[in-house]
């Protein structure tokens, strides 16, 4: 297929229009002729869902609407205030360990192990699935019946001796068959605390002594907390954490895994400083990925993509024009933990804060009936339809973007070479990329096939990013170094999101560390939190070779 392009454009500090391009993406590129199946391992977060710790002084989820396609804005556009343990959510060492210069018997060096510093090859490895449904309500109301060392001995009769690069996940069907809407949700863990039911089941601090033992450092539970109910959490947290151990709380869905064999991931916002965090997790099972998958993670070959989310940088769009900035990335204390000398904390933040998602809901309408934009994006909206057909509309909401969208083959390719073309007095403006540089990078390595992820390395957010002083046939994902895909001009910057969304593209936006990814080899996955209808969703890329 011969097409005559118009030209792209790469700002002075980001992406112009990516819309010609993402058409040539979205059709030109030749099919897998096997892809792995991915298996979604997270609970869907809304409010009206039993998503956060129920107990005082825990805040409640809520997502914000602040913009929605018309006359004000051309983009839907969210805000949440999300506490770490909400959801399918990680915990991470100083969670129980506390900081080496506090000097208390629980102190060390893993006190600083925050959410910002866990090596990326941790969060992955292969799957060992023990199966503890025999556990499920067999307690008195308000105690969680434990899983021992001796369920591990089990697993290991029937399948293999656990190791060092698996990820340990304690099968109870728990969330499956509690995690509700409100009030019945009420039985997924308000009602254990009030002791009206059984506690979920849990490994006591023996279970956990064993798996650091045999080197285990990653493991999950279908459960709400890895902490048995009344008061075995403290103990066995602290048992496995002082190991380094990371683990999944509130995973769902791990009837779906075979006993071995699967590559399980999770993937969560990097906080600045956070003991735990929000995340998704995640497995993919079938083919020849997850054992290319599994031995990167032993191996510990991973390079992580996304930066810090810190109130000190500039996480979120200062937007084009008085009162159009995103929301600020906000940390917000609630609980001191006087033992660690820390804060618990939560965040209000905009969807799309550092690394994150641009679903086909953020530009797109959910219907097709005409929408009421303001007289200059009408204009821009004629003339994208003269050039490129039907803009479309779309409910394809963070939530609903399948997990495979936003894993695959990492294909760099590199513009870094345009930077600075433009003169500063014509700023904004953007120097040119062509259709060639596509053509150019394929005749170089090879042609685009379906699932490869694209990533245009402009050399950016690694270079700025500081404190202040379409078609199934397609590439579905689209990813950048720069803060985000549109740029500098808004009409540009409309068309590249109104194409993107209209071939059922996807955007992965701000990312670092391009620079490091092997020529070959190189595996992406990236993760959003699944937040019930939201616009954008922030999560986590790394890099598995």
């Amino acid at each position: 297929m011969n097409l005559t392009l118009p030209q792209l454009s790469l700002s002075h500090w980001n992406w112009s229009t990516l819309a010609p391009l993402i058409f040539v993406l979205s059709h030109g590129v030749n099919a897998w002729s096997e892809e792995p199946r991915f298996i979604d391992h997270s609970l869907l977060i809304a409010p009206e869902y039993p998503c956060t710790w129920p107990s005082h002084p825990f805040p409640r989820f809520a997502i914000v609407h602040q913009r929605k396609i018309g006359p004000e804005s051309a983009y839907n556009i969210d805000t949440f205030l999300i506490d770490g343990n909400t959801g399918t959510q990680l915990d991470v060492p100083p969670h129980s360990v506390a900081r080496p210069e506090l000097k208390r018997e629980k102190s060390g060096p893993l006190g600083l192990s925050y959410t910002d510093k866990i090596e990326p090859w941790q969060f992955g490895g292969e799957a060992c699935v023990i199966d503890v449904r025999d556990l499920l309500d067999k307690a008195p109301k308000g105690i969680s019946p434990l899983v021992t060392p001796a369920h591990v001995e089990r697993f290991e009769k029937q399948q293999r001796k656990i190791r060092f690069g698996d990820v340990v996940l304690f099968r109870s069907d728990y969330s499956d068959k509690y995690y509700r809407p409100l009030p019945e949700g009420r039985r997924f863990i308000a009602d254990i605390l009030d002791r009206k039911a059984p506690g979920y089941p849990d490994p006591d601090p023996d279970c956990m002594e064993l798996l650091g033992k045999r080197g285990v450092l990653a493991l999950g539970t279908d459960s709400a907390s890895m902490g048995p109910l009344p008061d075995l959490a403290e103990p066995t947290h602290y048992a496995g954490l002082k190991y380094g151990m990371i683990w999944t709380e509130g995973a769902t869905n791990l009837g779906e895994l075979p006993s071995t064999g699967a590559f399980y991931c999770f993937l969560g916002p990097k906080h600045e400083g956070g003991p735990y965090s929000e995340g998704r997790a995640f497995s993919i099972s079938g083919g020849d990925l997850p054992k290319r998958l599994i031995e990167s993670c032993q191996k510990k070959r991973a390079i992580d993509l996304s930066p810090t989310l810190s109130p000190k940088l500039p996480l979120t769009s200062p937007g084009i024009g008085t009162g159009n900035h995103r929301q600020a990335y906000l940390k917000i204390d609630f609980l001191y933990a006087k033992y660690l000398d820390m804060w618990h904390h939560g965040h209000y933040m905009d969807s799309m804060a550092g690394t994150h998602l641009v679903p086909p809901a953020y530009s797109l309408p959910d219907t097709d009936e005409p929408v009421g934009y303001e007289p200059e994006v009408r204009g821009w909206l004629e003339q994208y339809e003269k050039k490129y057909g039907k803009r479309g509309s779309s409910k394809m909401t963070t939530e609903k973007v399948p997990l495979d969208w936003t894993s695959g083959e990492a294909r760099v390719i590199d513009v870094r070479t345009l930077i600075g073309k433009t003169k500063q007095q014509d700023w904004p403006a953007s120097p040119e990329i062509t259709a060639e540089h596509i053509q150019n990078y394929e005749r170089s390595t090879r042609k685009l096939q379906v699932g490869d992820v694209v990533i245009f390395q402009t050399g950016h957010n690694d270079k700025h990013l500081k404190p202040e002083p379409a078609d199934t046939k397609g590439i579905r994902c689209i990813a950048s170094d720069a803060p985000d895909l549109g740029g500098v001009d808004p009409r540009r910057a409309q068309m590249t999101y109104w194409a993107l969304g209209s071939r059922e593209m996807v955007g992965v936006e701000m990312l670092v560390n391009v620079d490091k990814i092997p020529s070959k080899g190189a595996y992406f996955l990236f993760a959003a939190v699944k937040v019930r209808n939201c616009h954008g969703g922030p999560g986590r890329a790394i890099i598995l070779h």
